[in-house]
């Protein structure tokens, strides 16, 4: 079993930035694919940005390519969501997901463990 509890959410305003963290129990961290997902009202959860259990590979949605950056340190049992340039259609609640199949690593199929999630709020 793992927990997962993020942080780093809040209020910005466009144009700005903000670092969410995850950090989970458990001692097989670094054995997990990490990602991060975001749900905003009235639309379903979609996939932001995921990263290897080793680091070594990344995957973005094309809507946050080049302004997010996912990052983990396994010494620590925390992933990061690096978020700059932030626009209004950021504004959601992020969650963190752990997962241990590398196939679908970009939808929540390819995902077991959940965090309870972050509000983003990206004022104009």
């Amino acid at each position: 079993q793992v927990q997962l509890v993020e942080s780093g959410g809040g209020l910005v305003q466009a144009g700005g930035s903000l670092r969410l963290s995850c950090t989970a129990s458990g001692r097989l961290f670094s054995t997990y694919h990490m990602g991060w997902f975001r749900r905003a009202p009235g639309k379903e959860r979609e996939f932001v940005a995921a990263i290897s259990h080793s680091g070594g590979a990344t995957h973005y949605h094309d809507s946050v390519k080049g302004r997010f950056a996912i990052s983990r340190a396994n010494a620590y049992n925390t992933v990061y969501l690096h978020m700059n340039s932030l626009k209004p259609e950021d504004s959601a609640v992020y969650y963190c997901a752990a997962g241990s199949s590398t196939v679908a690593i970009t939808t929540t199929q390819g995902y077991i463990y959940w965090g309870q999630g972050t509000q983003v709020t990206v004022s104009s």
